[in-house]
C-alpha cells in the first residue's frame, strides 16, 4: 500500500477526514520552514502539501503569492526544496508528502529528471495547477514510471469529460476546489453546494477527494468532511499565521510554532465524522 492508501485506511477506520495543511518550502527561508513544517506534523498534520516557490503562481491569491515571492528573495531554488523533502522525509517516514509544483519545473528540469529528482527526494505525489489533464498524458507517464502519483485539479463546474479525466489519471488522492478563482482567505469556501461538488467526482470513480480553496475555518473542514471529502486543504490561512509572525526582515518572530501548532489543531479536530 501506499503511505496514501494506508493513511486513507486508517483514518477510515477511525472514523475520521484528512487535514492536509500546504505550507510553501524556503518561506522566509529553509530553517524556518522546516520549523513550520514539524510545528504542522505536531498539531495533527495528516499528510502535507508542499510548495516549490515560482516567480509566476498563476492559480494562488495575493496570501501565497507573497509567500513565493518571500521565498524567492531569500535565494529559494528547486535545489534547495529537494533537500529540504529530504528532511522531512527523515524525520517523517511515513507521513505522504504531495507537491504543488507550476509546470515550468519540469518544462526546464525535464519531465523524467524532474519525477525522479522528487521520488528520490521522499515525495508522494505531484500537482501542477497549471498542467490541466487534458494536456496531461506525458505527465502522467513520467510520473508513474518514477513511482509518483500524479495529481490533478477537478475544477467545480468542470465538465463531464474534465471529471472523468482527473478521476482517471489521479493517484493518491483527487484535489477538488470548493469554488471558482484562485487560492485564497479572500473568498472562502462555498458551503452552499460542497456535496454537489463532492458528488460530481466521485461519480467518475477514482481516489479520494480532497477539497481545497477557501478552507479557512474548521467549520470549513467540516463540512467538507459531511459533504462527503475525505479531507481538505488549507493553504492561505496557514500563509497568514506565517506571515503575522515575521518581522519587516521577513524573519520569524516568538510564537510562530505554537500558533501553528494551534491552527492545525483546531482545523484537524473538525475532521471527526459524527457517529
Amino acid at each position: 500500500m501506499s503511505r496514501y492508501e494506508k493513511l486513507f485506511s486508517t483514518l477510515a477506520s477511525r472514523n475520521e477526514g484528512a487535514f492536509v495543511p500546504f505550507i510553501m518550502l524556503s518561506d522566509p527561508d529553509p530553517d524556518t520552514a522546516l520549523t513550520i513544517v514539524r510545528a504542522a506534523v505536531a498539531g495533527g498534520a495528516d499528510a502535507l502539501e508542499l510548495g516549490v516557490p515560482f516567480s509566476d503562481p498563476v492559480a494562488d491569491g495575493p496570501t501565497i503569492q507573497a509567500s513565493h515571492i518571500r521565498a524567492l528573495s531569500g535565494g529559494s531554488t528547486v535545489d534547495s526544496a529537494l533537500s529540504q523533502i529530504r528532511q522531512i522525509r527523515a524525520e517523517f517516514p511515513d507521513l505522504p508528502i504531495g507537491m504543488l509544483i507550476y509546470g515550468n519545473v519540469p518544462f526546464t528540469r525535464g519531465l523524467d529528471t524532474f519525477y525522479s529528482e522528487f521520488h528520490e527526494a521522499g515525495a508522494d505525489s505531484i500537482l501542477i495547477p497549471d498542467i490541466p489533464v487534458r494536456e496531461g498524458a506525458p505527465f502522467v507517464a513520467a510520473a508513474e514510471k518514477a513511482g509518483i502519483d500524479p495529481i490533478f485539479i477537478a475544477p467545480a463546474q468542470a465538465s463531464e469529460k474534465t471529471l472523468a479525466g482527473v478521476a482517471k489519471y489521479s493517484k493518491g488522492y483527487i484535489y477538488a476546489i470548493s469554488r471558482d478563482g484562485v487560492t485564497g482567505t479572500e473568498k472562502e469556501s462555498e458551503t452552499q453546494g460542497l456535496d454537489e461538488v463532492v458528488a460530481n467526482v466521485t461519480r467518475f470513480g477514482g481516489a479520494p477527494i480532497l477539497l481545497g480553496f477557501g478552507i479557512s475555518t474548521p467549520q470549513h473542514v467540516a463540512d467538507a468532511i459531511a459533504a462527503g471529502a475525505a479531507g481538505a486543504i488549507t493553504g492561505s490561512a496557514l500563509t497568514k499565521i506565517v506571515d503575522a509572525h515575521l518581522d519587516e526582515n521577513s524573519k520569524p518572530t516568538p510564537g510562530l510554532a505554537d500558533a501553528v501548532t494551534a491552527f492545525v489543531s483546531d482545523m484537524k479536530a473538525a475532521t471527526k465524522r459524527d457517529d
